[in-house]
Parts: structure tokens; sequence; C-alpha cells
């Protein structure tokens, strides 16, 4: 038969690849509302939103092309398929990234261009950042409802945030206190645990006393925040220290008036150091919780620049590591100091910013992980997390993620929300002094939207950017309304996400979700791992080792980038690639491009009307069920690599083979070969479709069919 010119020439991605995207941006099939209306059972996949700070990564990549993978196959079988795309504002980085940027070329800091200027600056980059970022999922074949595209910041979010809010307010487990929170001097701001970072560096290790008259020696690493200890804390049942528990001490310690009492915590390893702990409440997260099971008092002793706020000129106003160094010089004067060793410990980093956590006592929003909540039974949000896991309405893959996410349930300490930045989210409360000399707010409103008087000032601080991406599974859907997209669609059936954000993110939707709708988020969380180089390192600009998608399609076509992404490349295990893994796949769409070549010269129209099942067909059939079995198990690094070696090593190098000569001596038997080849070939482009989808809508277009259904709305191979 004629073949199609297109065939004659070798095939091209970069000439390919953007037409037939905009072939299905046109069929309108990316949205499940044009879909075959006989599609009843909905499948669902809201996408991770990428954060608007720059463009993808190959990280990102992998989870485009592994949804993409999910996406197509459902809609392949006959699912009403939404796939919902969208971005994140990311909060911190991008006010972070803007700052730095402003800082960089005028010399300015937020403060100098005021909020309202700094907002507009953000939003111009995060604007081009998102612009960016779509091109990039869109070259990667990306097959989501661009109608229903989301932001994380936009107004039906913000709705959704606020609702949320006042709901948590009103139930008594959103509060502002005055606790202990991780504050970054660097970035001005409070961050939660999940955003720190931890570096291992060469440290010292104090031992010594707070004076000559004092009966325990301690250690410690940060001296400075010694002129704040209200407790010497030991174990109960630390013989060393039996006689001493309960005894007081003022004593004078580097020109500081401190007050010392010994008391007795089981907490304490009596094996670490001395056995003895200096409690330092307003700036350790374990010494706070001492202070509350004894109530001891917290007086900060360091401020938000890392200053220290007590002494005299010695210690008063100095940085805190220029205070360790006075600190350290006077016990070696006082001969306080017995030992001083360099150990390995490590530092907490904000991931932002880069700056050293300072723990301090203060004011924030919270939210309450261990109150008992009416609407669900007085279960606790500890408990709504845990319990669709434990009780397999969930389930992870990899599993052994599981126990990660049990651990980290359990250390959950309640959550800090508030962030002292502008960028985000605006806390929805409201404060008005019955007097304007009034020191404190004699009024304080939450609610939805503002309140209707005089006077009223909204909180400065914005939230968590996690407070709001924990409700993306329904804010996307429409939610506070009841939507008909969020009756059809949630539960969502897959999260496909990074095994390093099961914290920050997925375990504050399964939190969300419960609390807000009573109902789990998404039944499967699928985690991969992280993309590395050909030599296991992992990519950032300052190995020069990143590879950019968009470079990939370029260079090669997407989809060879998507075959090198996924094949070999099991859930929750990290992967290599490089260009040459990438080039090998080009080199496949070449051989498949090939094929069809061979298929198309050496058949006839008639060929595609014949149904046949013979020994070849038969073995194929028992290739696809096994390719769809590892699609159900969501084994697609098995059944990427199973097709490839089908199509190249079976079908292209022994099935044609071998038939070129039956073809050219003809007869019954050439016919049946045909028919053969023909069949095989067809249901090869479908099971190939979800992970080359360029090239085999492309050749699809080119083979004659009854029915003129674009590939992406054919179905998948039947059993």
């Amino acid at each position: 038969m004629e073949i199609n010119p297109k065939l004659l020439k070798p095939y091209d991605p970069a000439e390919t690849e953007s037409n037939i995207y905009r072939l299905w941006e046109e069929s309108g099939f990316f949205n499940p509302d044009n879909l075959p209306d006989d599609r009843k059972n909905p499948f669902t996949i809201i996408m991770p939103p990428p954060n608007v700070t720059g463009v993808l990564h190959m990280g990102h990549a992998l989870m485009i092309t592994l949804e993409d993978i999910m996406i197509r196959y459902k809609r392949m079988q006959g699912y009403k398929t939404l796939w919902l795309p969208g971005t994140d504002h990311a909060a911190i980085a991008t006010q972070s990234k803007v700052e730095k940027e402003i800082q960089k070329k005028e010399g300015k800091s937020r403060h100098d261009l005021g909020r309202e200027e700094m907002l507009k600056r953000i939003k111009e980059f995060a604007q081009q950042s998102h612009d960016t970022i779509i091109s990039q999922i869109k070259t990667m074949g990306a097959s989501c409802d661009w109608s229903r595209e989301a932001f994380t910041l936009d107004e039906k979010r913000n709705l959704a945030v606020n609702t949320v809010f006042k709901k948590m307010y009103d139930d008594g487990i959103i509060y502002r206190g005055n606790r202990i929170i991780n504050w970054d001097p660097k970035g001005q701001t409070t961050i939660s645990d999940d955003e720190i970072v931890y570096e291992e560096r060469t440290a010292k290790m104090y031992t010594f006393k707070y004076s000559k008259d004092f009966p325990i020696s301690i250690s410690t690493t940060r001296p400075e925040t010694k002129v704040g200890d209200v407790a010497v804390a030991v174990h109960p049942e630390d013989t060393r220290y039996t006689n001493f528990i309960g005894k007081e001490y003022d004593l004078v310690f580097c020109g500081v008036p401190i007050h010392i009492k010994i008391i007795a915590d089981k907490e304490v390893d009596p094996a670490f150091g001395t056995g003895a702990l200096g409690v330092t409440p307003a700036h350790s997260m374990t010494d706070w919780e001492i202070a509350d099971r004894h109530d001891l008092p917290r007086p900060q002793v360091i401020n938000e620049y890392a200053k220290m706020t007590v002494g005299a000129d010695n210690l008063l106003g100095k940085k805190t590591t220029e205070a360790r160094e006075v600190i350290v010089e006077w016990l070696r004067a006082e001969k306080l100091l017995e030992k001083e060793e360099e150990i390995k410990q490590n530092i907490s980093t904000a991931e932002r910013t880069g700056g050293i956590i300072e723990p301090l006592p203060k004011l924030q929003w919270f939210i309450n992980v261990n109150k008992p909540i009416k609407e669900r039974d007085n279960k606790t949000l500890k408990e709504l997390m845990r319990e669709p896991l434990e009780n397999g309405n969930i389930n992870i893959i990899p599993d052994y993620f599981s126990k990660t996410y049990f651990h980290w349930i359990e250390n959950l300490r309640d959550w800090c929300i508030s962030r002292q930045i502008w960028y985000g989210h605006r806390v929805p409360v409201w404060y008005r002094s019955a007097s304007l000399t009034a020191s404190r707010e004699d009024e304080v409103y939450c609610g939805v939207t503002a309140p209707e008087g005089e006077n009223w000032k909204q909180d400065e601080d914005t939230l968590d950017t996690w407070f709001s991406s924990g409700m993306w599974t329904f804010s996307t859907l429409g939610w506070p309304e009841q939507t008909a997209d969020l009756k059809t669609y949630h539960p969502t059936d897959v999260l496909e996400t990074g095994s390093e954000i099961i914290f920050f993110w997925v375990a504050r939707m399964i939190l969300m979700s419960e609390y807000v709708l009573g109902e789990i988020p998404f039944k499967t969380i699928y985690l991969h791992g992280t993309v590395r180089d050909a030599k296991g390192r992992k990519m950032s600009k300052s190995l020069g080792n990143g590879i950019d998608p968009i470079d990939i399609a370029q260079k090669f076509g997407a989809d060879a980038g998507r075959m090198a992404l996924v094949t070999g490349t099991a859930p929750g295990t990290d992967s290599r690639i490089d260009e040459n893994k990438i080039k090998g796949y080009k080199n496949f769409a070449n051989k498949i491009w090939n094929i069809t070549r061979f298929v198309l010269d050496n058949v006839s129209e008639n060929n595609f009307e014949n149904n046949i099942q013979n020994d070849l067909t038969e073995e194929f059939k028992k290739i696809y069920q096994d390719i769809t079995s590892d699609m159900e198990n969501y084994r697609f690094h098995i059944a990427s690599e199973k097709i490839y070696h089908y199509i190249w090593h079976r079908f292209a190098d022994e099935i044609i083979e071998e038939s070129k000569e039956i073809i050219k001596a003809g007869g019954e038997k050439a016919e049946e070969r045909k028919n053969a080849l023909v069949s095989i070939w067809k249901d090869c482009l479908r099971t190939l479709h979800p992970f080359m989808p360029f090239v085999t809508e492309e050749i699809w277009s080119m083979i004659p069919k009854k029915n003129k259904n674009l590939l992406i709305i054919e179905k998948w191979p039947n059993e």
C-alpha cells in the first residue's frame, strides 16, 4: 500500500511533537467532559503543583511522565480521566528569590520597597515562572485538563483557605500562643520542622561548671545560651546526682545573674556527656518540653537577629557566635572549663535561605494536632492522619515508607502555620482596639472575609504554604462549593509525588481532607525517588550536572526523555540518567518509525480489516497481559522495559526478519503473516502509547482504520 511521505524521511521529533500536542489540545480529550458519554467511572490525579520559583528539573519531568502514563493508560481503558494541573506560590522560596534579586540589582530590601510594591514584583516573577513551567509541562506531553488549571494563591483557593482557617479557629484547633518555634534570622520568619535542612559540621563540645560552688558539670556546644538556663536536669535514677535533686542555686554566670534548680527528668540520658543537662527553655525545643513538665520559667536571652539581649557590654548586642567566644574565655579565666573537644554535629539550617535556625519563643498561630474533634468522633488530627493507612483505605507504594510516615506522626508537635513574610495567604484574623491608645487588642474577628466597620486591622502574618497546599485535592475541585467535580472526582485515585515530601505535603493533605470532608484525599500514594546523574550525584547548579527537560525534548524528543526516566526506575528508589541513556531511546523511536515503514510498505489496506489469531498474536497477547498486570500494580518501570524489548528484539529483530522471506514467497502464508504483522503492530502502538505518546500518535494517524479516533482515546488492547 502507499505509505505516507513522512515515513520516507527519518523521524523528526522536533517537527512532530509540537504539532501532535496541538492536535490533542484541539481535540478536547484532555477534558473528561469531552470524552465519550459511555465513560462513567472516574479516575483522578491532581498534579502536585510545581513551585513558581524557576523552571522544572528532571525530578519534575519524572513526576509528569509517571502521571501521564497513568492517565493515558486509564483513558484508554475507558475511564473518565481527570488530570488537574496547577502551580504553587511557594511563599518563602519565591519571596526569598525575588528579594535576593532586588538586593543584588538595586541594593534594596523589601522594607525599602514596601508591601504593595514588593508583592507586585513577586507576582510578576511568579507569572513569568508559571508561563515557563506550563510550557515545559506541555513539552513533556502531559495530557492534563488545562481548562481546570489552579494556582494555590488564586481567589478560589484563598476562599478555601479562609474557610478552613475559620472552621479550625471556631473548633479551637487553631490557636494563637507564645511557644517555641524555629526562627530563621536570615529570612526573618518562622519555618516548620520539615523545612529544616541538617548540615553536618565540626563543632566544639564544652564541659564546665556554672561556678566553683556549683556541684554538677554540664556539657554544651552553645555556651552562649547558658545565660538563659533555669535548671539542670538529671535522670531520677542516676545515683551520682540523687542527693542534689531539688536544690536551688543563685549564681552569676559571665556577669549575668541566673537561678538554677536541679530537677529529675526521665527523658535525660545518663550516658550522654556528664549525664546532666543545662535547661534553656527559651532556646531549645527539648528544654521547652522539660519546662512544661516542671513548670519552669522561660527567659529569652537571644533575639530575632541572633543577638544577645542580656549581659553587660561584654555580651549585650553581640552575635551569638561572638558571645560564645566571650563566655568560653570567661570560663577559662575562672578555671571552670573542664574539657573542650571537637565533635561532628548536625546544624539546623533554613532550607530556603541557609540561615542557622534559632529556637525562639514567639507569639504565633498553631494547629493543635492532639485536640479531640467532636465532628470526627473525638479523634485528633494525629489519629485522622494515621487511621487511613492503618485500615488500608490508603496504600503507599512502596509500602516501606509507611513506617517512616507513622514514626513522623508519633513525634509530631503542634504545627506552627504563621509566617512573617508578605507573599502568601494572609491570616484571616482582624483586630480592633476599644481605644486608640490601648496597648492590646480588645476585639478579635476571624472570618472568611473582612469584618464590617472601621478601625479593624488584619494580622500581618501569612500562612505556611503547606496549609493551602494541604487542601489541594478538594480546593481544586471547587470546594467550599459542593460542585459536580467534587462529587465526581473526590477522593482522587493516585497521589504521585517525591518521597522527600511525604511529611511536608502528603500527611497534611490527609489531615485536611479527613478534617474538612471526612474522607481520604486519595486511595494510593505513589512515591518516586531522586533523579541523579550518571555518577549518582544529586543534580544541582553548583555541580553543573543538571539536565533541562526542554533541552532533552529539543535534542532527542520528549518520548526518548520519558522512556529514559521511567525504564528501570522502581517506586521510591533513586535513579540515574544521562544523555547516553536518552539517546538510546531516541534510537528506539527511530526503530519504531522504521518498523512502521516496513509494515505499511508490505501490506495492503485489506490486511487492516482482517482479524487473525495465530501463534504470533497469541504470543503478544501474553506479553500485553503481563504489561497490563504491571500497569495495574504500578510497575511502570517493568512494563516499559517489556514493550521495549518485545518491539526491538522480538518483533523487529526476529519476526520482521523472518517475515521478509515469507512475504516474498507470496501465497496464503504471506497473507496470514501480513495480517499478523498489522494486528501485532496496532496493539504494540496502543501498549506503547502511554510511554511514548508522540511518535505512536503520529504513526497511528498514518495507518488505515475504520474509525478516525486519535490514539489517545483508542482502547487498551483487549485481553
